[in-house]
């Protein structure tokens, strides 16, 4: 395999990692890590060492990002802490695959509703002094508020996992490889 071909390999397999980064369920920052370590062992380490060093930052930043986002998006929709736990609950049942399997979807499907579904339960189950309707209301608003943050924070992550392909192709494109 030629050196040109391997890098417009790794540059596609990166590709695939930002996407990684804005749907759940498919490897993201941690693919572009992969493919930088890949080029460092062919190309030498210190030929990498800036896009490494951006994309374990990324990576780092990308776990606290799922969170944090979760968090927000609870807290923004006037979520309890029953609600915002439950909503971290769920995102870390789904991510561990440990919801009951659904018939389309799997752990995709689990990792987007983890979250959904513990916010509601931890809101609704905080709230027992109010009416059913208004338990619901709450419940409801507070899941909402979860997607919100999530999607907010899946899209921090595919910029971030973006920055660090640029970084990676302005610090390592070799003379030649465009053809």
């Amino acid at each position: 395999m030629s050196i040109t071909l391997l890098y417009w390999i790794l540059i596609a397999l990166m590709l695939v990692g930002v996407v990684g980064a804005v749907v759940p369920g498919l490897p993201g920052s941690s693919l572009i890590v992969v493919a930088i370590l890949v080029w460092g062992f062919v190309q030498g380490l210190s030929a990498i060492s800036l896009a490494l060093g951006v994309a374990v930052v990324v990576l780092l930043l990308s776990v606290g990002i799922d969170f944090l986002a979760t968090y927000w998006g609870a807290k923004r929709a006037g979520a309890s802490k029953w609600g915002q736990i439950g909503a971290i609950i769920g995102l870390v049942l789904g991510i561990l695959g440990l919801l009951p399997a659904l018939p389309v979807g799997g752990p995709l499907l689990g990792i987007l509703i983890g979250p959904l579904l513990g916010a509601f339960i931890g809101e609704f189950l905080s709230r027992r002094q109010l009416e059913l309707e208004l338990r619901l209301k709450a419940a409801f608003k507070a899941s909402l508020g979860i997607v919100v943050g999530s999607l907010v924070g899946n899209l921090i992550q595919g910029a971030l996992a973006l920055a660090t392909v640029i970084v990676f192709v302005f610090t390592t494109f070799p003379p030649g490889v465009a053809g």
